[in-house]
């Protein structure tokens, strides 16, 4: 893994997406990524917008030894209306713990978890039977799959909603990734 940016703590304000969600097994998720993310950038081409991105894989519910939760999206710069298949979506507001990192999607998540722990930081999940419910865990695609499709080249946002705490000063805000 290299990291790019530090993990820090970053406040972002509420982002409008566009996004395909399903729930697929923890192995082959990967591809399933891939194959909605192919499935999305066509979409995005065929609607004619033009000023989308980045694009994204959420994880809405976890459970590494079964089914995941997840959505592949793009941000929009504004609301915008999907179909039955791409529908609207939203990036909640917040802070965020986050490390922008290329390659090893694994080292990068377990490095991010990390440093929550050692901060004393407490992450927007919970549990249920299916599993751990986010409030928003995602990787942003700085770099544009359209244009670079070696993923190992990708310089990727990993980004993981705080519990809201506001005696945690940001380092920055910004409006999207």
């Amino acid at each position: 893994m290299v990291v790019v940016e530090p993990t820090r703590v970053v406040r972002y304000d509420a982002r409008s997406c566009l996004g395909i969600r399903v729930v697929t097994p923890f192995r082959g998720m990967l591809g399933k990524r891939n194959e909605l993310l192919d499935e999305l950038i066509a979409w995005v081409a065929a609607a004619g917008i033009d000023d989308a991105g980045p694009f994204f894989l959420r994880l809405h519910v976890i459970d590494m030894s079964g089914p995941m939760d997840l959505e592949v999206g793009v941000m929009t710069p504004t609301a915008l209306p999907g179909d039955q298949r791409v529908r609207p979506s939203t990036l909640p507001a917040g802070q965020y713990a986050t490390l922008t990192y290329r390659n090893h999607s694994l080292r990068a998540n377990r490095a991010l978890l990390d440093w929550v722990a050692d901060e004393g930081l407490t992450l927007d999940r919970h549990e249920i039977a299916a599993g751990d419910v986010f409030g928003c865990r995602y990787e942003a695609y700085r770099t544009d799959p359209r244009t670079e499709p070696r993923k190992t080249k990708w310089e990727v946002e990993l980004s993981m909603r705080l519990a809201d705490r506001p005696d945690i000063p940001p380092r920055e805000t910004r409006g999207r990734p």
